[in-house]
């Protein structure tokens, strides 16, 4: 089930109410307007996910009312008409709509065919990059390098350093460590936490002379990011 909120802008009520009964069947939220303009103001009003628009409309057209939402959103819109001349499926393509339907259509077509605009509109997701000083973290390619140099890191090396960075300027208890990191729901003496940590260092802090991961005494570890993590003389452990 989507959820996603659908708009139908058709003066054909029969044609409107059937597009409606199939798209909440599949999860759709749908809202429709039976003229142009009073489905050009409700566009430009409400939030929508997708637009499913007929071109010939009292009030105002189709064309005109793509060409004037197009200047204030890029939500996905589908034109749906009986006007099937090249020329028409050109202008409205060339004036924004993301496709173009033939009325009469299967349903199977244009649900397809909102599925694909509305995967073309999702925003790419942000590269997995996390930074603290000169050291690089790539989740995506479970890379890790400082100043350009590659880390080897083992699996649960990784892991660690990972939730330490997404959660930085925070302390980490041990315990929090051992749940979220190794999925060990206990609370007990282990040192198991410690010896990783002392593995971190050794192939970041002591080999860069950087004090990057911070014991905290009697709680756990944190790594800042609001602090520099410049090369330092003396590393205090």
């Amino acid at each position: 089930m989507t959820g996603q909120k659908v708009l139908i802008i058709d003066d054909d009520k029969n044609s409107v109410r059937f597009l409606e009964l199939e798209l909440n069947h599949e999860g759709y939220i749908v809202e429709k307007e039976y003229d142009g303009f009073s489905g050009l103001e409700r566009a430009l009003t409400e939030k929508f996910d997708i637009i499913l628009l007929d071109i010939m409309l009292p009030s105002m057209d189709g064309m005109e009312v793509l060409r004037r939402f197009r200047n204030a959103s890029k939500t996905p819109v589908i034109m749906l008409t009986a006007k099937d001349a090249v020329a028409d499926k050109v202008s409205g393509l060339d004036g924004g709509a993301n496709d173009y339907l033939t009325k009469p259509f299967a349903i199977e077509e244009l649900l397809a065919r909102m599925r694909l605009a509305l995967k073309k509109a999702e925003p790419p997701e942000p590269p997995q990059i996390l930074t603290a000083g000169k050291l690089v973290v790539d989740v995506a390619k479970r890379s890790v390098s400082y100043a350009g140099e590659p880390i080897y890191l083992t699996k649960r090396e990784f892991d660690l350093l990972f939730y330490l960075l997404k959660n930085h300027d925070m302390v980490c208890s041990r315990d929090r460590l051992m749940e979220q990191v190794w999925g060990y729901n206990f609370k007990g003496k282990t040192n198991l936490v410690d010896v990783y940590i002392r593995y971190l260092r050794n192939k970041i802090d002591y080999r860069y002379h950087v004090e990057l991961i911070r014991t905290i005494r009697g709680v756990g570890y944190i790594i800042n990011l609001n602090e520099k993590n410049e090369p330092v003389k003396k590393i205090r452990w």
